[in-house]
């Protein structure tokens, strides 16, 4: 993984420095709160229902065993005692104090990390694929160039006010396993026409009020420009986009009211203007980066069946939360934060302890966060799995629910943000409750259920093969169900089934959504096939079908 160097250190150090004094001097009245209300956004503060809430920067995904340690610590000591995985790939603290605010970034600083640019209307975290550099299907590993992108538009003065947050999402692999589509930029690393290696831009993508399939801006962009094409998206988003209006003050508004055609013209003007300038990235720099990403030293092992003669435990574990590695013997390991009884994403200080100790034993001590709020053991030998699973199932880590229906992505909701219109949390468990089968949920197979407490999105309902989004009706909590969403390569919008039902009755919903699934598919099909296929009908039919009388 990436290391500072002195420059780093330096810049957060003095940025720690910084806030310390812009939070003293809020807290003694020198600062109005909405002249505080920049400043503290800038360091990725946000005040939430109960207290503020603090999101940390993890680039890419990607965590050190130091690193880890450090946030069960922080965890422990000024929060109460857990920390919540994004879909982004960060970390939120939902309980600490403003005044101690400056003290946890601090400690960070201490390990290389920060919470610069994770919240604004700036550039924020550049997220990846969880299985980049280890995946057997992938053309080349993303993180070196979400290195470069984060370098390139950390302390970017041009785009530190931007209409509103920008968001881009890195691939190397077909399986798009980052949202890229739903990005205001995503990045496709791809073969061109002679073979080499460049990449695929789009653009307009993303969520909220507005959900929108991101579009292709250029085919293939030859690696050397990436970033002097990316400041040329970004330039023609500043000038251009709504400032008048928050709900339309992304990029994908401006994509949809230019159109893709008169939008690409746009961005290539200003490219030709710009891309061979300073902004060339260099073969000696795109090097220098990847020698931070070169392979950890494997060993020369055979592949092994690990569960063969294991009890049915660790079979089920085995399949569902490991998958393959490109090299022999390994394999990556999900570590699933969905049990049952505990919030989507959540992990305790003592669990991110134990984590960060069993990366050093098996994963070279490095630890990753997937955007479906889990975290990964990139590197595990395959011999060795029933032990760390052991391991696992002792601290309530080893759900075997990886890509399953209860494998939910879930935002905080209405327990902790202040936007939201309804809970989540709860509905998570309610649904977890109702399908507590295994033997069902791997009968169903490949199923995506996200849920957003508030039009927001941070839950990616709209991507969802059932999409669960919760609305105030009355100052009731209920909620509105879609079906035939995605957010792979294969992306989709999910499409409303009708009425909102009430928070009781969403696992019943959810039952009888699964009851046509079950009925109507064919073999290997996936819930989201048999969606596309048969469209919405038959599905809203048995929705709201009357009861059948006693």
């Amino acid at each position: 993984m990436y290391r500072y160097d002195i420059t780093d250190k330096t810049l957060v150090r003095q940025r720690v420095a910084q806030f310390r004094d812009q939070t003293q001097r809020f807290l003694k009245g020198a600062l109005s709160e909405d002249e505080f209300r920049h400043l503290r956004l800038r360091n990725g503060l946000y005040l939430q229902r109960h207290a503020p809430m603090l999101r940390i920067a993890i680039p890419y995904g990607l965590l050190s065993a130091t690193q880890l340690r450090a946030l069960a610590k922080i965890a422990r000591t000024y929060d109460h005692g857990y920390g919540h995985f994004t879909t982004r790939q960060n970390l939120q603290f939902n309980w600490p104090k403003l005044e101690q605010v400056p003290d946890i970034l601090a400690e960070l600083a201490e390990v290389e990390m920060h919470s610069i640019q994770t919240s604004g209307n700036c550039i924020r975290n550049t997220t990846s694929d969880h299985l980049a550099g280890i995946t057997p299907d992938e053309l080349e590993d993303p993180r070196p160039w979400c290195e470069i992108i984060r370098q390139w538009s950390t302390f970017h003065p041009e785009f530190s006010y931007l209409p509103r947050k920008f968001k881009i999402a890195v691939t190397g692999a077909p399986q798009d396993r980052a949202a890229s589509l739903v990005h205001d930029v995503g990045v496709h690393i791809v073969r061109g026409p002679n073979g080499e290696l460049g990449f695929e831009i789009l653009a307009g993508g993303g969520l909220g009020r507005t959900p929108i399939i991101g579009q292709v801006v250029r085919e293939f962009l030859p690696r050397e420009h990436l970033l002097s094409y990316l400041e040329a998206v970004l330039r023609i988003y500043n000038l251009e986009g709504r400032r008048d209006n928050l709900t339309k003050a992304r990029i994908k508004i401006l994509v949809k009211s230019l159109g893709i055609e008169e939008f690409r013209r746009r961005v290539e003007a200003e490219w030709a203007l710009i891309r061979d300038s300073r902004l060339r990235v260099a073969e000696a720099e795109v090097a220098r980066i990847r020698g931070f990403f070169t392979p950890p030293a494997y060993l020369k092992l055979a592949d092994t069946d690990p569960a063969a003669g294991k009890d049915a435990a660790f079979r089920a574990w085995y399949r569902y939360n490991t998958v393959e590695h490109k090299v022999p013997g390994y394999r990556a390991v999900y570590i699933s934060l969905k049990k049952p009884d505990v919030a989507p994403g959540d992990a305790t200080d003592a669990q991110m302890e134990l984590i960060a100790d069993l990366s050093d034993r098996y994963s070279f001590g490095e630890v990753r966060v997937t955007h479906t709020q889990n975290l990964l053991l990139a590197d595990v030998e395959q011999d060795k799995t029933f032990e760390l699973w052991q391991s696992l199932a002792g601290a309530g880590l080893a759900t075997p629910n990886i890509g399953t229906l209860t494998d939910m992505i879930c935002c905080p909701g209405l327990d902790f943000c202040s936007l939201a219109n309804a809970g989540s949390i709860d509905v998570a468990k309610l649904i977890n409750e109702r399908f507590d089968d295994y033997d069902y949920l791997y009968d169903l197979g490949e199923l995506d259920v996200k849920m957003s407490g508030c039009m927001n999105a941070c839950g990616h309902h709209h991507v969802g093969n059932i999409g669960i989004l919760g609305v105030d009706k009355g100052g009731e909590e209920w909620y509105q169900i879609t079906i035939g969403g995605a957010a792979g390569a294969d992306a989709s919008l999910g499409s409303v089934i009708g009425p909102s039902v009430a928070k009781v009755d969403v696992p019943e919903t959810i039952a009888r959504l699964l009851a046509v699934y079950v009925e109507q598919r064919r073999a290997d099909e996936r819930f989201i096939d048999t969606v596309r296929r048969l469209g919405v009908k038959p599905f809203k039919e048995r929705v709201y079908a009357a009861p059948v009388a006693a």
